[in-house]
């Protein structure tokens, strides 16, 4: 079994960040492991508040993964500060690891800033250029790239920007698009698409780092980019469409929908 490390936020109600990445990479076949940047305190209806972890700890996280077991893929999420991207940043520079997945997670569903405005330049210079890919949804791609989004086109202007920071690859999420969802892959020449029907829930709370997680799995699996993006939406879609009715507002996505008669 290959194995998986997530560095991102803990979510206490269990459906985005660590507690999705770990999910997401049990059911597509890899061991997770974990670094944990922040604690937040959120359910289905929100964002209540979000501390830290030091830049220390985080250190001593990562030291005691790598100088013990084989990482072969690195999906990165919740990064609120300077101080926590420099330290991952050193972090990568120390160790090196392959297939490094790079979410940009700037605020939660509920509109809670969960990167500090003065950490996104410092996001872009020294994060992007370590990333085999970086997915940002929308609203993501206008901070990354500067420019607004309203359509394909606006994704591809965004997309070759952001291409510019030193990502091998970008995957702009269309969720956002008010048609279909269409995803869009720029690898510096070519654009690759990849289609999808909207399942009309609204229960899409993780989506994201489900996402960005699969991917890594897949990666570490051995799988190309193109096939590894391709299979980690096809469960992403089926995890939607199985999603969780949990709690007050925004349910989950239901990571083991494979394990239970629906």
């Amino acid at each position: 079994m290959k194995n998986a490390l997530t560095i991102a936020g803990s979510d206490s109600c269990g459906g985005a960040g660590i507690q999705a990445d770990l999910k997401t990479f049990a059911a597509n076949g890899v061991y997770g492991m974990s670094v944990i940047t922040a604690v937040t305190a959120q359910n289905t209806t929100g964002v209540l508040a979000a501390e830290d972890v030091s830049a220390d700890l985080i250190a001593k996280q990562a030291e005691a993964v790598f100088e013990d077991i084989e990482v072969h893929s690195v999906k990165i999420g919740m990064l609120s500060s300077i101080e926590t991207i420099t330290t991952i940043a050193c972090v990568l520079k120390k160790y090196n690891p392959l297939n490094i997945v790079l979410d940009p997670v700037m605020i939660s569903k509920s509109g809670y800033s969960l990167l500090k405005p003065d950490a996104i330049e410092a996001l872009k210079n020294l994060l992007l250029p370590k990333a085999l890919i970086v997915t940002p949804n929308i609203p993501e791609a206008e901070v990354l790239s500067e420019y607004k989004i309203h359509d394909i086109s606006g994704m591809k202007r965004a997309a070759r920007k952001i291409h510019k920071s030193g990502p091998v690859y970008v995957l702009i999420k269309g969720g956002h698009l008010l048609s279909d969802p269409i995803d869009l892959l720029f690898d510096g020449k070519a654009f690759t698409y990849y289609k999808s029907k909207r399942i009309i829930t609204k229960n899409t709370h993780g989506t994201g780092c489900t996402l960005s997680s699969a991917i890594a799995a897949n990666l570490a699996n051995g799988l190309h980019i193109h096939d590894a993006i391709a299979k980690a939406k096809t469960y992403v879609q089926s995890a939607i469409k199985h999603s969780l009715s949990i709690g007050k507002g925004v349910g989950p996505t239901n990571h083991f929908f494979f394990l239970y008669r629906t």
